[in-house]
């Protein structure tokens, strides 16, 4: 197997990359969870734009901010912590922002196509991909219908151009509807990695995966921050 053919993006956090070697071109994830699930997406922004050796894609990278996620500060410090400069990794990062689930959806079916062409991007950064399609205003069959359509839409866009698509999933309190989509959500991913914060600990967790078996880590803190899992 050639050595491209093996290229992933990896974390760049030691306890998690001792277990898990990465996502590969053609991988759709869900990372699910709170603040630090919105962080790893900046990071994983960051880290495609290193070279292969580092654990990169050596690509700019497209973030379709489902959820008003995107803080530029935070990820200038994370380029600052992996060694780029933040004014041009911030440049390198194409920002689309949906304020309805209508917009969420015509970003990914009309202009994702022309993002990863003109960017020539291999990372797909959805976040909140959920939290749109709980507005009331959304009627909850139309929701439903859309929603899996754009998850199809996704899985195909990853398969075709062997890009790695991440969507996080922002955990809130249960509903019918938050329920059928998280369904179809982590029903059609081919990873789900799970983080469950606490001031005391932090658990990640691997829950799916179609070539890895599943795993936990805990890391115990007082105060769990990005700056502890950061490679020196």
């Amino acid at each position: 197997m050639s050595g491209k053919s093996n290229r992933v993006l990896a974390l760049g956090i030691p306890k998690l990359d001792e277990g898990f070697q990465g996502f590969q071109g053609g991988d759709f994830v869900v990372l699910a969870g709170r603040h630090l699930c919105t962080l790893l997406l900046f990071l994983l922004s960051v880290r495609c734009q290193l070279p292969f050796r580092k654990g990169g894609l050596n690509s700019r990278a497209v973030f379709i901010d489902g959820g008003n996620t995107f803080d530029p500060y935070a990820v200038s410090v994370i380029a600052q912590d992996s060694g780029l400069k933040p004014r041009s990794t911030l440049e390198k990062i194409l920002i689309s922002r949906a304020f309805t689930a209508y917009q969420l959806a015509e970003l990914i079916f009309e202009k994702l196509e022309n993002f990863l062409k003109m960017y020539r991007s291999k990372l797909v950064v959805v976040s909140d991909i959920i939290g749109l399609f709980l507005d009331r205003d959304v009627p909850e069959i139309e929701g439903r219908n859309i929603f899996l359509e754009m998850i199809h839409h996704l899985l195909e866009v990853a398969s075709r151009r062997r890009a790695v698509v991440v969507a996080s999933y922002l955990t809130r309190p249960y509903s019918s509807r938050s329920f059928f989509l998280e369904s179809i959500l982590f029903g059609r991913a081919g990873a789900v990695m799970r983080f469950k914060e606490s001031t005391r600990d932090l658990r990640f967790t691997l829950e799916e995966h179609q070539n890895i078996k599943s795993f936990s880590i805990d890391v115990l803190s007082n105060a769990v921050t990005m700056d502890m899992f950061m490679e020196d």
